[in-house]
């Protein structure tokens, strides 16, 4: 009989980075030695869009029936361990350790992006998570040293981020270059963050100086929930709808447009990542540690911070990116070579444990 894993994050929830971790880790599983099922936040259309068994993820009687018919509670990945906003993230997925664990159960924390943790609470049950779990890889060094500056006692592996794992789309000899007229478009990645309209100010700007350059800004949303309100509102800002992707389904469905395009600034990270699949090397805004970290791993150049940034400052930092794209464009296939081996190191651990003589 194969394996029963249960993946745990935050899937079915409108976030295409999240799904894209969610599909790099399943399609890589040996089809024959492992079944799959998914926490979702929307089990029905997790199921039409990918085929696959899910749980509502939020209802607590469900979960636990689900962990006890399960071999394995498995976390893909993701910066679900965090306590930016409030602790409820770290409480909830702790929880689910517990239960796990509780019922004798296997966990693997799989390519983890931890942090930032600043609450006592926030760090205490991560810690006890972090220790209880069998298997813990992380998705960048910077996630390894806040686990070990935890007290985490685990062996500690660091692999790559599972949507490096999505296979390139695929190539279409007659797909010209994604343009409006003669304008080239320019993706931008924008998210919510900080207080008042500094993001929507920064990125109504940079679309407009984009635009005064011939180039073609195209919005991108990447979170269902977050990033369409602020959108709209960049675009209201600027005294027009400014071209946007909406409501994209499936990370795939955004790579083919991101295949096309001359260029993306981002401040999601799976933007970025996404776009390194697709061939396409992305500017990288931080507002995150991570944001930061994913441009040093990937060889892109300084994260510009996102605080105090104006939009003349990122407008020059792009096209001054841009004038290196030949030189980017080596570095990322390169660099992508290298994080699809690490990424596929979290499937090996997941097979390794579970070959008929492995022990934990």
């Amino acid at each position: 009989m194969p394996t029963k894993l249960l993946l745990a994050g935050y899937f079915g929830c409108g976030n295409l980075g999240d799904d894209a971790i969610m599909l790099g880790f399943v399609q890589h599983l040996s089809n024959t030695d492992f079944s799959v099922s998914v926490l979702s936040g929307n089990p029905d259309e997790t199921f039409r869009l990918y085929g696959l068994n899910s749980i509502p993820r939020k209802d607590m009687t469900a979960v636990k029936k689900a962990i006890l018919t399960h071999d394995c509670l498995v976390f893909p990945g993701g910066s679900i361990f965090q306590d930016v906003t409030s602790v409820r993230s770290v409480a909830y997925y702790s929880q689910l350790v517990k239960m796990a664990k509780a019922a004798n159960k296997r966990v693997a924390m799989l390519a983890q992006g931890v942090g930032p943790l600043t609450k006592f609470l926030g760090k205490r049950m991560a810690l006890q998570a972090y220790n209880m779990a069998d298997i813990v890889s992380v998705r960048d060094p910077g996630s390894a040293s806040t686990l070990k500056s935890l007290g985490v006692k685990k062996r500690i592996v660091v692999t790559a981020d599972m949507a490096f794992l999505l296979p390139p789309p695929k190539e279409n000899p007659d797909q010209e270059t994604f343009k409006i007229g003669d304008m080239h478009t320019v993706g931008l990645s924008p998210r919510p963050h900080g207080k008042g309209k500094d993001v929507v100010n920064l990125f109504g700007g940079l679309a407009r100086l984009l635009f005064q350059a011939k180039l073609m800004p195209m919005l991108i949303e990447m979170d269902r929930e977050e990033d369409g309100p602020l959108i709209l509102e960049i675009s209201k800002e600027q005294g027009g709808k400014i071209p946007d992707l909406r409501k994209i389904q499936t990370p795939m469905q955004l790579q083919q447009r991101f295949v096309r395009m001359d260029g993306v600034v981002a401040m999601r990270l799976h933007a970025g990542v996404l776009a390194a699949t697709a061939g396409v090397p992305a500017l990288m805004v931080s507002y995150d540690p991570k944001v930061a970290a994913f441009a040093k791993l990937m060889d892109m150049g300084t994260a510009p911070a996102v605080a105090g940034l104006s939009s003349q400052r990122l407008f020059d930092k792009y096209m001054e990116f841009q004038k290196d794209r030949q030189k980017n464009q080596a570095i990322l296939e390169q660099k992508l070579v290298e994080m699809t081996k690490l990424a596929r190191q979290n499937i090996e651990l997941i097979e390794e444990a579970f070959r008929p003589t492995a022990t934990i």
